[in-house]
């Protein structure tokens, strides 16, 4: 069982943080890193229906509570068969920014793509994810820095063309 759990306390209002997660699939948002990963696309706006995903990771929104929370389901056939969700929580003064993977990884094949390449790239996603939620709201941080293997997947992926 594969359990990935990325939050981060941002110091803004819930209803602000929640704003950027509800424009996370339009083009240009500034939560999104697409600058240096394959932007999220959905056929649709955001919603439950709409289909998409970033790179080759394929999912559809199953369900979506505006600006509080979003759950995208992966496409059958993918190396991960569940859920990942973002959720905006009020605590008041401040709120936090979490997203969580809930999946079982299919065959040895995807059980060796996550913990071995998929998980590390992805982790690097969500923390430079969370750097602009930051930055977007006026807080930048001391920004994410990549550990070295997540470097050398990095640029593996972009020499063999895998998103």
């Amino acid at each position: 069982m594969i359990r990935n759990i990325h939050e981060r306390t941002i110091a803004a209002q819930a209803a602000q943080v929640g704003d950027l997660l509800d424009k996370v699939a339009v083009a240009g948002n500034p939560l999104w890193p697409s600058e240096k990963w394959p932007p999220l696309t959905l056929d649709a706006a955001l919603g439950e229906g709409a289909t998409g995903g970033h790179g080759d990771v394929p999912y559809t929104c199953t369900a979506y509570r505006p600006g509080e929370f979003v759950e995208f389901t992966f496409a059958p056939g993918f190396l991960i068969q569940g859920v990942h969700t973002f959720e905006v929580i009020d605590n008041g003064a401040s709120s936090t920014l979490r997203h969580v993977i809930a999946a079982e990884t299919r065959g040895l094949s995807g059980f060796l793509q996550w913990h071995l390449a998929v998980r590390v790239l992805h982790d690097a996603l969500l923390e430079e994810l969370l750097d602009n939620a930051e930055t977007a709201v006026g807080h930048p941080p001391t920004p994410y820095r990549r550990p070295l293997r997540t470097k050398l997947l990095y640029w593996l992926a972009g020499k063999l063309g895998i998103d």
